[in-house]
């Protein structure tokens, strides 16, 4: 039994060694055309959502969810599917530095995934931005 104790903590430190490495890959995966690419996404688009699929046909629960959230404040919102491309795909996570999908970002600013919007439309401060947004499209 103590051969499998010792085999359980090498695929533990093996993990440890491992996340770091990854992220430090996809830092430099993200190319200066990218990054120019989903800045220029974020500062042209008041409301912005990097989701899997599109507002009609959402790809995952959580993005489904967040366009649904976003709907709700009859705002024109613009969508990135993901899916359709991977240098975005990867990229936003990079950018944001955060890992899942959805991104949301209002006024430029990231706001974060779905458990976020859903925490923040319940306290009404998603809706408090969003009316914010709402004036610096007219």
């Amino acid at each position: 039994s103590s051969s499998t104790v010792h085999i359980s903590a090498t695929i533990t430190d093996a993990r440890v060694m491992v996340a770091p490495l990854h992220m430090s890959d996809a830092d430099e995966v993200l190319s200066s055309a990218s990054q120019d690419r989903i800045q220029k996404l974020v500062d042209d688009n008041p409301v912005l959502l990097f989701m899997k699929g599109s507002k009609l046909f959402p790809q995952c629960g959580f993005s489904n969810t967040a366009t649904q959230i976003l709907n709700s404040y009859n705002i024109d919102f613009e969508t990135v599917d993901v899916l359709a491309d991977e240098d975005i795909r990867q990229g936003v996570k990079v950018f944001s530095q955060w890992p899942t999908i959805p991104q949301l970002y209002v006024c430029g600013e990231f706001i974060g995934g779905s458990d976020i919007m859903i925490e923040m439309y319940q306290s009404g401060e998603l809706g408090e931005m969003i009316e914010k947004a709402k004036a610096d499209m007219i």
